[in-house]
């Protein structure tokens, strides 16, 4: 804390008083200061690249529409607020800065000379918000149709379809929506030809094996070779965000499933942390424990479905029925103790849906006693293949530098050898009682990617097994007011009781005002659910940190001089899903 309030301190002997207009307590604990919109740009860089132990990482950035607040606490007045979360590694630390905007539609400075990953930051915050960014490059729609009227993250938009007539697309606006959807290169500053040669330019999706999804990637070629890429995104969009503040706070857990589908309670978890946060609901230990397995459980399921669908990617048809195979596995066990599957939505505010069923242990055992064996046939069969190696070894090569300057995370972060996972940095949940390590790699190229994956399986399958054998007993559940209602025979007795039973399964859970947000070590990247309350039955304002957002952003620069087969090296080592892209 005291080099907290000493950033502050060098921020105000820099600049003068003026510079930030408040300091604000947040639920989660992290440095939250409002900075003058004229400040904002130099403040920024100064915090990036002067101060001692500087905060390099631009975590996330967004916005929130406080229009309808009606709890401010002190907070500087405002229409709009930016929301700038940054990361200093060194420090183990983060900061987060906000601005206040004021008037309808406000503008504040771009951040893009800063940090580079703020390019796409920007973009949704204008696409959401309507919010304009002064000296942008390209300031764009980036999840929304050109031709969508208003901004959905404004709180006089929608929220459901069923508020609007039924949708009838005329023949006019089919040939408005198809003229939209022309690439044309001069709108993103790329050359039709140079000197010597005319660039061809291909899409590749939104309708395309390598793409993984609804993804549409418009190559300027050179030949074979990559010139430029630019990413069309927001084909999976379906306004999660939007939904988490029209839902109630528990209502939402199974919206969380589906935004890294292949992650499934790992998404629970890094919801229901930050309610966690915002309600100061403590869990029993046992919970914490059941939390880490089941979320270590499907770190291994989304790998396998990542490292099969690589494989075939690198023209290997064998290996994805295997890795599909072991995931069924995963899945009887997933089955067995929640009831679902993929989606098992079995995490809770305050703690898990049920406890563990009886004999719970036994197909667990038989799983981390038969995977070790598979990972080495696929170390062996795929990832010593020759032609495997051939595609990946040199391919879509970055520093660590340059992964922090574009908001990576997880395996794309350590494969560089760069040290960092939220697990052992920012414990949660109890992680820092089990013993693991992290792999890392050293190139940071696709093939380091893929080793370092392949070895977090084995981390992953040691943390289980030490769950299985020190499994702690005691509740399944919390006994905080806002994770438990009142006992049945109490309600039977007295009418107080009774009211706030009825209003807690009627109206939901009413969580204290306040902001926080808990980031996860998730299977693709660093995953964190930004929450502000304002005392009531939904959140406020839910912003997801989803890690395939920056990552995508990045392609573009990684790819670069490789060929079109590279490219889907670069995209299948990456490990991204759509949905977690565009939420």
């Amino acid at each position: 804390m005291n080099e907290t309030l000493s950033v502050i301190s060098l921020l105000r002997s820099k600049f003068g008083e003026s510079i930030i207009t408040a300091e604000q307590k947040t639920s989660d604990g992290t440095a939250t200061i409002w900075v003058n919109p004229d400040d904002i740009r130099k403040a920024l860089s100064y915090l990036k690249d002067e101060i001692t132990s500087p905060f390099k990482f631009l975590y996330d950035l967004t916005a929130v529409d406080e229009r309808k607040r009606l709890k401010r606490n002190g907070q500087p007045e405002s229409e709009f607020t930016v929301i700038y979360h940054l990361t200093s590694f060194e420090r183990n630390e983060d900061i987060r800065i906000k601005t206040a905007l004021n008037g309808e539609f406000p503008a504040t400075k771009s951040i893009t000379e800063i940090w580079t990953c703020a390019d796409w930051y920007e973009r949704e915050v204008y696409d959401m918000f309507g919010i304009t960014f002064k000296d942008h490059p390209n300031l764009r729609r980036i999840l929304m149709p050109r031709s969508w009227k208003g901004h959905p993250l404004r709180k006089e938009h929608i929220a459901r379809a069923t508020e609007l007539e039924p949708y009838v697309q005329e023949e006019y606006m089919r040939t408005e929506e198809d003229a939209e959807l022309r690439f044309r290169p001069e709108e993103w500053g790329l050359e039709k030809q140079s000197e010597d040669t005319d660039f061809m330019f291909l899409n590749i999706g939104p309708q395309h094996p390598g793409t993984h999804g609804l993804l549409r990637l418009v190559l300027q070629l050179d030949g074979e070779d990559i010139v430029d890429i630019v990413p069309d995104i927001g084909f999976h969009h379906r306004g999660a965000e939007k939904m988490g503040e029209r839902q109630s706070w528990h209502t939402f857990i199974p919206y969380t499933d589906r935004i890294d589908y292949l992650s499934g309670v790992m998404n629970n978890l890094a919801y229901i942390l930050s309610v966690e946060k915002l309600a100061g609901i403590e869990v029993p230990d046992r919970v914490n424990v059941i939390r880490i397995m089941m979320s270590e459980l499907f770190r291994i399921a989304s790998h396998l479905v990542w490292l099969g669908t690589f494989a075939q990617d690198m023209g290997q048809l064998s290996p994805v029925f295997f890795t599909f195979n072991d995931r069924e596995r995963i899945f009887d066990i997933v089955s067995a103790i929640t009831g679902g599957r993929m989606h098992p939505s079995w995490f809770r505010i305050g703690g898990v849906a049920h406890d563990l069923p009886n004999g719970w242990e036994k197909k667990l055992k038989e799983f981390v006693s038969y995977f070790p064996k598979r990972i080495k046939e696929y170390e062996q069969v795929m990832i010593k293949n020759s032609i495997f190696k051939a595609r990946t070894i040199g391919i879509g090569v970055y520093t660590a530098e340059e992964a922090i300057e574009w908001g990576v995370t997880g395996a794309g972060l350590r494969a560089t050898g760069f040290d960092w996972d939220y697990r052992k940095k920012r414990p949660y949940s109890g992680i820092d009682q089990f013993e693991f390590d992290i792999p890392l790699g050293k190139n940071g190229d696709c093939y380091d990617r893929t080793l370092v994956r392949i070895e977090e399986m084995r981390q992953s399958l040691r943390i289980i097994n030490q769950c299985i054998d020190n499994m702690p007993a005691g509740l399944y559940k919390s006994d905080h007011p806002l994770a438990t209602p009142p006992r049945k025979e109490r309600t039977m007795e007295d009418i107080e009781t009774l009211i706030t039973h009825f209003l807690g399964v009627t109206w939901g859970l009413v969580i204290p005002e306040g902001e926080a947000m808990i980031p996860i070590e998730g299977a693709k990247g660093s995953n964190g659910y930004y929450l502000i309350s304002d005392g009531g039955t939904s959140s406020y304002r839910t912003r997801i940190r989803a890690p395939s957002f920056p990552h995508m952003q990045m392609v573009p620069y990684i790819s670069k001089g490789y060929t079109v087969p590279d490219l889907l090296a670069i995209l299948g080592a990456m490990d991204f899903v759509l949905a977690d892209l565009d939420r």
